[in-house]
């Protein structure tokens, strides 16, 4: 494939921009999809080209292609190769950046894959994937160049034929944010399962603020995808299933934790439908799950708690809020930089009260930093220390959320305010 790796540029990268990109004149229609392998340890790690692939039609918005709502801890971007014009970019999360704040990232090496999916450009470009300094900003870490019309670019569907389900379509897909949900762990024989826990998911989340508010913006579907076995690997248990997307608990040795590093099959089947997100369904009672920014969400369907376990998943993979708890036990020893603001739109290191990243919403008359006091903690958006996995130095907005206790079925104000947010960047109106 005509692709020549770049050395690594050190060199800020901006968020906005490229407002004026007309999406006929750049772009072609198709979805491009860009699986790329990252390794290496908490010292040093590189990326590597694995391979290019047509996805059939894209399904985002034709407008607001540049990224500007400075969410994710990395950035992808695709530049036009001759004129340097940027023409889109996404922020995101990831699997390999969330192992590095690992203990085991400071004593072994891992290789696992990411998959940078865009609109196919029309003329040769390179993709771009910036990750954040110690002061936050997007800085490049890997280039690459690709010409989208090379003839080792794939343009096959793997696993072509699914069949796929509209469970909640209100409008054509580029003037919606498609989600899609697929099963993980479900044999062919439990397919009228599938489609019922997929369809009783979808109202759920749409019965919720603020998702009640944007039900002509949201589509939801699903895939009758199977597995050979029911139910998903709990290691810890010695249970192993062999299922499709090789979900399983303990992810980073977190019981609860749910990952799968298979980006290439999520990739591959989740093409037969148009989407901007995906859903995990995993079909298990246990409680657990996990989401990734602009990566996916998994979550147990079948637990008491599975309507908060997808909506506080899919508060991370969605629109990239933070953990807002700070007791619990988690693999990170890192995550977040002393004396650093984070980026995420609910928590913050407080290093300016005066200018709290969420002042607008601030209650009137409440202290910041808000007292952990009986008279804040009903409805008070303030500044509650506590958040992002520390007990000190970093603080949420309200004194309970969705993104804090599976007790507080809502989401606070300012995490309402950004879950909207994002939901609308990626719709056209």
């Amino acid at each position: 494939m005509r692709a020549i790796l770049a050395l690594v540029l050190f060199v800020i990268v901006p968020c906005a921009g490229a407002d004026d990109v007309d999406f006929d004149t750049w772009f072609t229609g198709e979805a491009m999809r860009i699986d790329l392998v990252r390794s290496g340890n908490a010292e040093s790690h590189s990326y590597n080209l694995d391979e290019i692939i047509i996805e059939g039609d894209w399904p985002g918005a034709r407008t607001k292609l540049v990224d500007t709502t400075n969410r994710g801890h990395y950035l992808y971007s695709v530049i036009d190769k001759e004129s340097g014009k940027l023409l889109y970019s996404r922020g995101f999360g990831s699997v390999f950046g969330e192992w590095l704040t690992t203990d085991e990232a400071k004593v072994r090496s891992r290789a696992i894959g990411e998959s940078a999916r865009v609109p196919r450009p029309r003329k040769e470009f390179d993709l771009t994937v910036s990750e954040r300094d110690e002061f936050n900003n997007f800085v490049e870490i890997y280039r690459v160049g690709i010409d989208p019309n090379n003839h080792n670019v794939r343009n096959e569907r793997t696993y072509a034929g699914m069949k796929v389900i509209d469970i909640h379509v209100p409008a054509e897909p580029h003037k919606v944010y498609d989600v899609i949900i697929l099963p993980e762990g479900y044999t062919e024989e439990e397919a009228p399962k599938l489609r019922a826990d997929a369809k009783r998911i979808t109202e759920f989340i749409l019965s919720i603020k603020p998702y009640d508010e944007l039900k002509d913006h949201m589509a939801f579907r699903t895939i009758e995808a199977f597995s050979r076995e029911s139910g998903i690997d709990q290691p810890r248990k010695g249970i192993w299933r062999d299922t499709l997307f090789d979900c399983g608990f303990n992810a980073f040795d977190s019981e609860r934790y749910v990952l799968t590093i298979a980006n290439k099959m999520i990739g591959d089947v989740a093409a037969n439908a148009p989407y901007d997100a995906v859903l995990i369904m995993l079909n298990t009672e246990r409680y657990g799950g996990g989401g990734i920014l602009n990566t996916y969400a998994t979550f147990a369907v079948d637990n008491e708690w599975g309507g908060y376990l997808v909506t506080h998943e899919g508060g991370h993979s969605f629109s990239g809020l933070g953990d807002e708890y700070y007791t619990s036990d988690v693999a990170y020893t890192d995550f977040y930089k002393p004396g650093v603001e984070p980026w995420e739109p609910n928590i913050t290191a407080l290093l300016d009260p005066e200018n709290i990243k969420w002042k607008e919403y601030v209650t009137p008359g409440t202290p910041i930093p808000t007292p952990d006091e009986e008279q804040y903690r009903d409805g008070v958006v303030g500044a509650f220390e506590g958040a992002g996995y520390c007990a000190k130095g970093l603080y949420r907005p309200s004194y309970d959320c969705k993104m804090l206790s599976r007790a507080n079925i809502d989401y606070c104000p300012v995490c309402m305010a950004a879950v909207k947010e994002m939901i609308l960047f990626y719709t056209e109106e």
